[in-house]
C-alpha cells in the first residue's frame, strides 16, 4: 500500500511499476569455479579424444 502523497508526488500515476519493485536479483556467478570446472572438462576431453583415436587406429583409420 502507498499513502495518496506518494501517489501525488508521482503526479497521481498508479502504474504499478512506481511503487513496486519488479526487478530480480541476479544470482552471483564464482568464475573461478566455473574456469577450473571449464579446465576440468577440457581435460576429460582431451582424454576422451585420445582413447578414441586409439580405438579409430586399432580399427585402421588414421
Amino acid at each position: 500500500m502507498v499513502s495518496i502523497e506518494e501517489i501525488r508526488q508521482n503526479d497521481y500515476n498508479l502504474n504499478i511499476s512506481r511503487y513496486v519493485d519488479t526487478t530480480e536479483e541476479q544470482e552471483s556467478v564464482d568464475i573461478g569455479a566455473v574456469i577450473r570446472e571449464l579446465r576440468e572438462l577440457e581435460a576429460q576431453r582431451a582424454e576422451l579424444e585420445a582413447k578414441m583415436y586409439g580405438y579409430l587406429k586399432e580399427l585402421g583409420y588414421e
